[in-house]
C-alpha cells in the first residue's frame, strides 16, 4: 500500500496520452455536450473555433480514465497502490486551448501539498496540479484537485508511545 507519508511534494506522475478522434468527439458531444462546435466540422466552421473540437468535459473525462489506468499500471508493476478515498472537489478548472480532432494530449499530475486531517483520523488530503499538454507542448487543460489518501496505520507500540526492544 502507498500512504500519504510515502508521497513526495513536487513529484510528478505522467498519466499517459490520448488522441482525440473526430468520431469520439462527436459521440461524446451527442451524449453530454451537444454544442455545434463539438458535433460536426460544418457546425464548428461557423463558430470562433473554426473546426471540430472536443468538449472540455471530454478532456477531463480522459484525464480521469488515465488516472485510473496509471494506478493499475503502478499496482501491476510494484504490487502497491495508493489507498485513495473520495475527492472533496477541485478548483481552478481551465480549458486553456481547444483540443481539435487529431490532437494528442499528454496528462500529468504534480503533488502540491499533503497534510493529515485532524477531523478524519487515518486520512490525509493530497492536493495536485493536473494538466494536459498537446503534441505541440501547449498547455490545454488544468485544474487543482484534492483527494483523501490513507495515512500509514500506527502500530500499537507507536500509538502507546512504547518502543521496541533493542
Amino acid at each position: 500500500m502507498i500512504y500519504l507519508e510515502d508521497l513526495e511534494i513536487g513529484s510528478r506522475r505522467e498519466l499517459g496520452s490520448h488522441t482525440f478522434t473526430a468520431e469520439e468527439i462527436v459521440r461524446f458531444a451527442r451524449a453530454f455536450d451537444p454544442q455545434p462546435f463539438h458535433l460536426s466540422e460544418e457546425g464548428a466552421a461557423a463558430t470562433h473555433f473554426g473546426r471540430l473540437c472536443a468538449s472540455g468535459w471530454h478532456t477531463a473525462s480522459v484525464w480521469m480514465k488515465l488516472v485510473v489506468a496509471s494506478q493499475e499500471r503502478e499496482l501491476a508493476k510494484t504490487g502497491r497502490r495508493v489507498q485513495a478515498g473520495p475527492s472533496p472537489g477541485f478548483t481552478d478548472l481551465k480549458w486553456i486551448r481547444p483540443v481539435f480532432a487529431g490532437d494528442t494530449i499528454s496528462y500529468r499530475s504534480t503533488l502540491l501539498e499533503k497534510k493529515p486531517l485532524r477531523t478524519r483520523p487515518g486520512w490525509g488530503m493530497a492536493t495536485n496540479l493536473n494538466e494536459g499538454v498537446n503534441q505541440d507542448g501547449e498547455l490545454v487543460f488544468s485544474f487543482v484537485g484534492k483527494v483523501l489518501i490513507a495515512t500509514r496505520p500506527q502500530t500499537d507500540d507507536a500509538a502507546t508511545g512504547a518502543s521496541e526492544p533493542a
